[in-house]
């Protein structure tokens, strides 16, 4: 009965010692013997590890942020505005006037005109309204129009002289391209002055060659046509140079009846006290 109770007692210790490392997950190992006289192994006890954490443990922060934070968008680079000049504020003004924002021009300069163009143009499309031609209002303008063609840029003038026909380079001389439709006062070789002109019509063409001014007339008034002439120097039969007041409001948007037309007032009427009947004139491509 002894050994029996001894026996049991030593099996429910046993049993409590491996309760003890299942909870502790260790390495147990019993004695020399448990009372067979035989050795046995160690018995190894493991805990399985968890994969993921419990729900009410938060996981450890990462070094970097998951998202970062919204920035705000960089401004558009501004292009042109007040005060530049040049041949692509030309072709802003083309562009404004394609869309009806602009009327005046295109004059080369950016003035106040064209910056009220720009600021109506950018209202109108939800865009800032700065006056400035910045990236996004050019890229929107653009969508919008049509490439400029080069009477468009110079619509009211303002446009670079070709280089004089060699028959201009002696004596005194209205040298008169019709390529890029400029009038030079030539006076031996020197350009004296510089002024745009327009010409006649395809139904009423201005004659090309070298002719001479036979006749001058301040106030003239033409008889064929009924029309205000002011300033005129005839060269050939009914064809003059003159001032024109519809040149000066419309540009090359219309045509002459043949004659050669200046827009500036001021200009034809000094160039006018300047040039004498005999003078040559010189109408070239």
């Amino acid at each position: 009965m002894r050994s029996r109770g001894m026996s049991s007692a030593r099996g429910r210790a046993f049993a409590a010692l491996l309760v003890l490392a299942v909870t502790c997950g260790c390495t147990v190992q019993t004695g020399d013997g448990d009372g067979d006289g035989k050795r046995h192994l160690p018995v190894r006890i493991e805990i399985p590890k968890r994969s993921t954490p419990p729900a009410d443990e938060d996981p450890k922060p990462s070094g970097t942020p998951s998202s970062a934070a919204p920035t705000a968008p960089a401004a558009a680079a501004v292009l042109w505005s007040r005060g530049d000049s040049g041949r692509d504020v030309r072709e802003l003004q083309a562009r404004l006037r394609q869309v009806a924002w602009l009327y005046d021009g295109p004059t080369g300069s950016y003035d106040d005109l064209t910056e009220r163009a720009v600021e109506g143009f950018q209202g109108k499309r939800g865009l800032p309204k700065t006056g400035k031609t910045d990236t996004v209002t050019w890229k929107r303008l653009k969508a919008m129009t049509r490439e400029p063609g080069k009477w468009e840029l110079y619509l009211m003038g303002g446009q670079p002289a070709d280089a004089p026909d060699p028959r201009c380079l002696t004596g005194r001389v209205l040298c008169i391209s019709k390529t890029s439709r400029t009038l030079r006062w030539m006076i031996d070789g020197q350009t004296v002055t510089t002024v745009p002109v327009r010409f006649g019509s395809v139904g009423t063409p201005t004659r090309e060659g070298v002719f001479s001014v036979y006749w001058k007339s301040r106030h003239h008034v033409s008889t064929l046509y009924d029309s205000p002439m002011p300033y005129a120097m005839f060269f050939s039969g009914g064809q003059a140079v003159h001032y024109s007041a519809d040149f000066a409001a419309n540009g090359y948007a219309g045509a002459s009846h043949g004659c050669v037309n200046v827009r500036d007032e001021a200009a034809i009427a000094d160039l006018f006290a300047q040039v004498r009947n005999g003078d040559k004139v010189v109408v070239h491509w």
